[in-house]
């Protein structure tokens, strides 16, 4: 039996180039010259080389909602097969993959095995679980109820960092109003109140507020600096038509966009693409963008919305040249909302693009930003039951259906042709006979993936997510962790003083 011996250093490295040289006894030459070989010595290397600072000024979380691992997975080989120069796109690799530090993230609730985006985004806002539904309350508190939710109210990292003087912001491509951004600034027991007209007569009774009005009227010393996303229609009166034909959904009368402006100094209130680039971020101090009465478009869809929108990597860009201006630093939280959307309609194609867009907009903050001393993380609050399957050959379009290695189009035992991409559940489920799929073109955008279990709209799964990491305090992600420790790696990079050092 061999002895194989392998040694290998690292030289010089420039301009983040590694040089290796690697020295075997017994491998053989057609291994140790293999790219494959070379490249991953390389990564065991430069994992060696790693350091980081303890503390941040500034904190970017971007949370990909729905974006699981199966998603990734499939967003990295789509975004590889769009570009030239990457072989099948399997070797691709998304902007935020290349960060040096990764953990798995356990998301349950402390009701549900398989969770939903207010108890996860309450996590990671707050450090505490609490039930699905509830948003910034503690599960002691009944979901839906008011009266049991006071005294239950939680404090989130916008709440600490306004408190230290930093400046905030959230962006989001879903309402605003939403579960995911509204767990950063509001508290409620109910997730749906979005608008005072959502509030039952037991809230308005005992004093809970909706959700849009708690992200303007907050004091001036805890407000956002900037809030870009959806759900414009929440923040308009019932009797206001917006610039896109539709009625607000307010019964109070307030038009919050007003309030925002009598609110700050240095104020701006954006509904469109072209009124978000007459902004000049050097004179503008707090933004408020409603891009669309509800969720804004799919990337896929951008271009023909009404109004027109910015994309989210436009928007991630016009946050972080606002808040920048802070001396003492900044939080900002970015939610790609509908790549959840796209799942739950069982339509992969949105979910994708729109997980490519948010690689993009990682990509732009990791520019705009320097890793000495702004960290950077990437996550997902949930995944959705989406697989990826079948013995596609490589290079096989992700969108198309399964061919096998040498081309031959596979078929299942029902004698038809299936996609690499399906869902265990959700409205493409097949009832019955199962379509045949050999003249349908899977890759267009409206296509619905084949399911399994017929249900009116796809539903979250239950398994681990990923966090990845870059600049000061990434080294803290590592390993398995519970969902609501991301809140106390920020807190404590961060130091905003929610526990001790």
């Amino acid at each position: 039996m061999n002895v194989i011996k392998l040694r290998t250093i690292a030289a010089a490295l420039s301009c983040s180039m590694v040089t290796l040289t690697v020295y075997a006894s017994v491998l053989p030459a057609n291994q140790t010259n293999s790219q494959w070989f070379k490249d991953g010595a390389a990564n065991v290397v430069n994992k060696s080389q790693l350091t980081t600072g303890e503390h941040a000024k500034n904190v970017i979380l971007f949370v990909g909602d729905g974006m699981g691992i199966s998603t990734l997975t499939a967003a990295r080989i789509l975004q590889g097969q769009q570009h030239a120069g990457h072989q099948g796109g399997e070797e691709n690799v998304l902007s935020f993959e290349h960060f040096p530090y990764t953990a798995l993230v356990k998301t349950y609730t402390t009701n549900q095995q398989t969770p939903d985006s207010a108890g996860t985004m309450t996590a990671m806002a707050t450090g505490v679980k609490t039930k699905a539904g509830i948003i910034a309350i503690a599960d002691t508190s009944l979901r839906g109820n008011c009266l049991s939710s006071q005294g239950n109210e939680l404090i989130s990292l916008v709440d600490l960092a306004n408190a230290k003087g930093l400046a905030t912001g959230v962006v989001s491509t879903a309402r605003l109003t939403h579960t995911t951004p509204a767990a950063a600034y509001a508290k409620s027991p109910e997730r749906n109140w979005e608008a005072d007209s959502n509030l039952p007569a037991e809230a308005i009774a005992n004093g809970c507020k909706d959700i849009a009005s708690q992200l303007v009227e907050r004091s001036s010393d805890n407000g956002l600096s900037v809030a870009l996303g959806g759900g414009r229609s929440y923040f308009l009166p019932k009797e206001v038509i917006d610039g896109e034909g539709k009625a607000g959904k307010r019964n109070d009368g307030k038009d919050l966009t007003q309030t925002w402006l009598n609110s700050y100094t240095n104020a701006a209130y954006v509904w469109d693409k072209s009124g978000f680039d007459a902004i000049d971020s050097s004179t503008t101090d707090h933004l408020l963008g409603l891009f669309n009465p509800s969720h804004m478009q799919y990337e896929i869809d951008r271009a023909n919305d009404r109004g027109g929108e910015p994309s989210l990597t436009e928007m991630t860009t016009k946050a972080i040249e606002i808040l920048k201006k802070n001396p003492n630093g900044y939080l900002l939280i970015v939610e790609s909302g509908r790549i959840d959307h796209g799942h739950h309609a069982g339509n992969a194609h949105r979910a994708l693009t729109d997980t490519v867009e948010l690689s993009s907009a990682v990509q732009a903050a990791v520019a705009g930003t320097r890793s000495e001393d702004t960290l950077i993380m990437v996550t997902a609050d949930h995944s959705h039951v989406f697989t990826i399957a079948g013995y596609p050959q490589r290079g096989n379009p992700m969108l198309g259906l399964v061919h096998s290695i040498g081309g031959e189009l596979a078929l299942a035992s029902d004698g038809k042709p299936y996609t690499t991409l399906a869902y265990s559940n959700g409205p493409g489920a097949v009832v019955g006979v199962r379509d045949d799929l050999s003249s349908v073109d899977t890759t267009d955008k409206d296509f619905m993936q084949q399911a399994l279990i017929p249900m009116s709209s796809e539903t979250h799964a239950g398994e681990d997510i990923s966090l990845h990491a870059l600049g000061p305090g990434a080294h803290l992600a590592q390993g398995v962790i519970e969902q609501n420790v991301i809140f106390h790696i920020i807190n404590q990079v961060q130091q905003l003083g929610g526990t001790k050092y």
